[in-house]
Order: structure tokens, then sequence, then C-alpha cells
């Protein structure tokens, strides 16, 4: 007999477990969630992936019916890596019941690494948005339990795709407030933080800001004046008021070639430096 036609027989089975009468001891909810745990198993062994996470999807059923939600939670989450390999879309549901559930039992850490695994298939399947919606939500969580380290892993991410769909403002705050965390656990960080969140400042294009800002990075960190990531931002910021693309091309150059940007800053350094062009050219026309 073939691993899928196992995986069959035993769904059958569970089946008829439910369907009967339980004359002695025992749940025919156990009995049958074994008999779809087994089919599950097998239907992996077939590379059903689909067929393994239907069975799974009935394993938590059965523990729902036997109010055992920690384990209807695990049943979900197996079921989700099971789509994972065909179906994306069945994953993130799966893994919203496993959300929802520990929300329900009160595993918020759980809760908020089952919401960031969600926003990872969304990274995955390039839809940013609904992406920053769940790690925003895994953050919820994480921060009601106080775990730090995690939370700031999504609001980076959250950042990062803040800052790819234009929406600096909301990617400055994340950076600068990582930024500050990071003065407490991890000094050498800041520099990192404060580049992105100046980058982001670039990209608005608003001298004033970004000129202040560089000011309260120095009040926080007083030697960050004599890094290479303050002269960049500072340099950056002659060029776009001087509204020179060379020097600004270069000023880049220079930094990159001793610590290489990665595609990120790249992309929004890019940005910023086709609006200079652009107004260099607006100027050229107008003389």
């Amino acid at each position: 007999m073939s691993d899928a036609a196992r995986g069959q027989e035993f769904e059958k089975k569970a089946e008829k477990k439910l369907t009967g009468w339980k004359l002695f001891g025992g749940s025919k909810y156990e009995d049958a969630s074994e008999l779809y745990e087994k089919a599950a198993s097998s239907y992996k062994l077939a590379k059903s992936w689909d067929k393994a996470g239907s069975a799974y999807i009935k394993v938590a059923d059965c523990h729902l019916k036997s109010e055992s939600k920690h384990e209807a939670v695990s049943s979900y989450v197996d079921a989700a890596k099971c789509y994972y390999k065909t179906s994306p879309k069945e994953a993130i549901a799966c893994l919203t019941m496993a959300v929802y559930l520990s929300k329900e039992i009160g595993r918020f850490n759980i809760a908020g690494r089952h919401c960031k695994e969600i926003g990872e298939l969304c990274e995955k399947e390039l839809d940013f948005e609904q992406a920053i919606v769940f790690y925003e939500q895994a953050v919820d969580m994480f921060e009601s339990e106080e775990s730090t380290a995690p939370a700031n892993q999504c609001k980076k991410k959250i950042a990062q795709f803040a800052a790819q769909m234009e929406q600096y403002q909301k990617a400055i705050v994340i950076y600068e407030d990582i930024a500050r965390q990071s003065m407490n656990n991890n000094k050498y960080s800041f520099k990192g933080y404060t580049l992105n969140a100046g980058i982001c400042q670039l990209c608005r294009g608003d001298l004033v800001a970004i000129n202040n800002a560089l000011e309260r990075y120095q009040e926080l960190d007083p030697t960050f004046r004599g890094t290479r990531e303050y002269k960049l931002l500072a340099d950056l910021a002659a060029a776009i008021n001087e509204e020179d693309v060379a020097r600004f091309t270069n000023v880049i150059k220079e930094f990159d070639s001793v610590t290489p940007l990665d595609a990120w800053r790249t992309t929004l350094l890019l940005r910023v430096k086709q609006a200079v062009k652009a107004k260099e050219l607006e100027e050229d026309d107008l003389t």
C-alpha cells in the first residue's frame, strides 16, 4: 500500500470514530485526532502536502472539540508548515488561527511568533503592506510580554518596508526609537540605525529636518560626529542644498568603497539622487 493510500485509510478510520458511539472510557475526539495525525504523517511521506495540511486541520478541530486549545495551536502550525510548500494563503489562514487561539489562552509570545511568521510569508509574496500589518501585531504581542529583542526585529522590518513604500516619517520614528534603545545595550549599532533614519530624512527632502536630526543624534552620542555615517549624511545634505548631483554621487562612492551600502540603502539614496537631478534640470530650464 502506498503512503497516500495509507493516509486515506487512516482518514476513513478517523471519520468512522467521529460518527460512531463511544461505549467505554476516553474520547472519540482523542481517538480521531490520533488517526488524523497518522493520516497527516502518511501524506507527508507521500509529499501530498495539501492533504497533509488538511489532515492536520482536522486534528486541530478534534483538539478544539476536546477543549485542548494548546494542542490545537500546534496542529494549526503543523498544517501551516505543510501549506508553506503549496499554498501561502492556506498557511496564513492556519497561522491566523494559531494566533487567535494563542491569544485566547494568554500565550502572547507564541502569538507574536506566529504573527511574525505570517509577516514573513507576506514578505515572500511581496505583499509588504500586509507584512507591516502582521509585524505590527507581533510587536504588540511581544511588547505585552516585555520581549524587546523579537519586538525590535519586527520593528526593523516595519521600518524597512515603510521606507520602501515612501512612508518615511513612520520609518524615521522607528529607527530613532531603536537607536535610543541601543545606547543602553549595543552602542555600536547606534550609528547604523541613525544612518537609516538619516537616509529616510534625506528622502523627505527636508534639509532643516535632517540637520536637526544630526544635532539630536550628537546629543544622544557625542562621538557620532566623528563617524563616517555622520559625515555621509552631512555631506549628502550639503550636496542636496547645492543641488550638486556630481558631489552627491562622489560622496556615496567614497563611503561605499570602505563600507558597502546594502540594497535597501542604495535604493533609497538613488531616489534622493533622482530628486536632486530633477531639481538641477529644473533650475537649468529656468536659466
